[in-house]
């Protein structure tokens, strides 16, 4: 396959999934319960939470510093560069 249609294959096959994906959805009968709302609304709370956290975190030892190679710094035993 030629290099100039692998962004026409890619739309096309992402196309395909989510067409795929909607068939599947709307196939499905029922109704959601009160605990199953419940569920899914904490767990959407939850995810945000840690997602988030983990984001602020990202960001705080980015700009503490804390990312940075670590360097060596070699000092000297003796203060006027004697040994002995």
């Amino acid at each position: 396959m030629p290099r100039r249609y692998l962004g026409t294959a890619f739309v096309l096959v992402v196309l395909l999934a989510l067409w795929t994906m909607i068939q599947m959805w709307n196939s499905v009968e029922g109704d959601m319960g009160t605990h199953e709302w419940i569920a899914m609304i904490l767990g959407i709370i939850f995810s945000c939470v840690v997602g988030f956290g983990l984001m602020g975190l990202m960001f705080f030892s980015s700009r503490e510093g804390y990312d940075e190679p670590p360097t060596y710094i070699q000092e000297n035993d003796d203060e006027d560069g004697d040994k002995g």
